[in-house]
């Protein structure tokens, strides 16, 4: 028996180590129907999305960019290994009451990263594909990102592994409720802060805020993102894509690019895309050429009013079949020939198999994660810059932070402030990211990782931690 049961330990070893490999390298087309389980499926059907086969673990991609910058900066091994590794992993099982009577068990996740710099901070997601790996990449994300920006806060992230689209309004508040009592022991306004993110919103903050409440009285703090009437910072809602719009705004001035003559494609038209694509023409004067969602771009040359876009999807539920657009698909948008492309929707967008084909001569991530480290060598070679993540959609989180502030004062800033607040926050930072990539003779990732990494690293020794 023993030497049987040590075959079998052999085998599945064997096993598990070519699925490692397989995952880790880039693989072959495979037949549609096996890649319906990828990330990326979500952004096209998996028959005209090549995306779908060339997926990377997200938390592998961002320790991949730690270790490029702790190494540039020659960061003590020890304290490397402290502020890149989560503090908490929390996994909860959710028994959860649907409408037809019947008990459905979910899981859902909350990893809090690193707290140095101040209480963790990060959204919530809901979607089929959330996995611990996601949630750590994200959270670790969070760090970095809050670092870049300079704002008191370290990173998490939380989602739950479920598909929302197929919940009532009822049942996903039962979710709610009951994922916020699981993690209610290690939230609060002073530890942890969540926030809404993929397929969460206002409504979902306002059910969180709700259940914490119960158990800890009135805390609108524990969560931003919240409706107005609830606590809610005014600006919050544009607040990501505005970030993005002060991004290639300041990006501009350092490549040379004329706002008023560039051409800009954007991948996804959901909160963070459509806010972008309008501030973008009604308030810098920029020509939006292309814009996608789950179904399909359109692209036209002459540029796309963010006005018809909102109502064709306000109207149809999809931007595809807008009048003078021509259809493509999400993959084709991000080949187009423009200025400026805007990946706005899910992560691993830009990978080997793709960046070669790309036209545009920058790039601003206003989506978590969207470019592979192989691409980014790729757009490196090409000497196309790209604005990270981690600084180009921090607005989100700053106003975010502004939120908490507001809450914490019992005090409402007016509209103007929140965006005048913005901008001194998101100008300075792209000076310092960009300065920083300089001085170090690195590519901006790198330069914005670098960044954070030595504000972390040294809130750490300063705490003793």
């Amino acid at each position: 028996m023993a030497k049987k049961s040590k075959k079998s330990a052999v085998r599945k070893k064997k096993s598990r180590t070519a699925k490692q490999s397989k995952r880790h390298s880039i693989p072959k087309k495979k037949h549609p129907a096996k890649k319906k389980m990828l990330i990326s499926v979500q952004l096209t059907d998996p028959a005209s999305n090549p995306a779908q086969s060339h997926h990377h673990n997200p938390y592998e991609v961002v320790l991949h960019n730690f270790e490029l910058a702790a190494k540039k900066i020659g960061l003590n091994e020890e304290l490397a290994m402290l502020i890149r590794t989560p503090d908490r992993e929390l996994r909860v099982e959710l028994p959860v009451m649907m409408d037809d009577g019947k008990l459905h068990s979910l899981i859902g996740y909350r990893v809090q990263h690193n707290n140095a710099r101040g209480p963790y901070k990060g959204g919530i997601r809901y979607h089929q594909e959330v996995d611990l790996d996601e949630v750590r990449a994200l959270a670790s994300l969070m760090t970095w990102k809050t670092a870049v920006a300079d704002i008191p806060f370290g990173g998490a992230k939380g989602g739950v592994t479920i598909d929302p689209t197929k919940l009532s309004q009822g049942e996903l508040e039962r979710l709610t409720r009951a994922f916020t009592s699981k993690i209610d022991l290690i939230i609060g306004p002073s530890e942890d802060i969540p926030a809404p993110d993929v397929n969460t919103n206002a409504q979902t903050m306002a059910w969180m805020m709700d259940e914490y409440s119960k158990s800890h009285g009135y805390s609108p703090a524990v969560v931003t993102g919240k409706p107005i009437e609830l606590g809610g910072s005014l600006g919050r809602e544009e607040a990501t894509g505005r970030g993005v719009c002060i991004a290639l705004r300041e990006a501009a001035r350092s490549y040379r690019f004329d706002l008023k003559k560039i051409t800009v494609a954007i991948q996804g038209f959901g909160n963070v895309g459509s806010h972008t694509a309008r501030i973008l023409e009604q308030e810098l004067g920029v020509k939006v050429v292309a814009i996608s969602d789950v179904k399909g771009g359109i692209y036209n040359p002459r540029g796309i009013r963010y006005a018809d876009a909102a109502a064709q999807l306000k109207n149809t539920g999809s931007i595809v079949g807008l009048k003078g657009g021509v259809k493509l698909t999400n993959e084709e948008l991000l080949e187009l020939k423009c200025d400026v492309l805007i990946p706005a929707a899910l992560g691993n967008q830009l990978r080997a198999d793709n960046a070669q084909r790309v036209q545009a001569k920058l790039i601003v991530e206003a989506a978590n994660g969207p470019t592979t480290y192989e691409a980014d060598e790729i757009f490196n070679s090409k000497k196309i810059p790209v604005i990270p993540d981690i600084y180009a959609n921090a607005g989100g989180v700053t106003v975010s932070y502004f939120e908490w502030v507001q809450n914490v004062q019992r005090f409402r800033w007016e509209y103007q402030r929140v965006q005048n607040e913005l901008e001194k926050i998101m100008t300075p930072a792209f000076l310092a990211v960009h300065r920083t990539s300089e001085f170090h003779k690195v590519p901006l990732r790198i330069g914005a990782f670098i960044l954070a990494v030595e504000r972390v690293a040294t809130a750490a020794k300063l705490r003793g931690i």
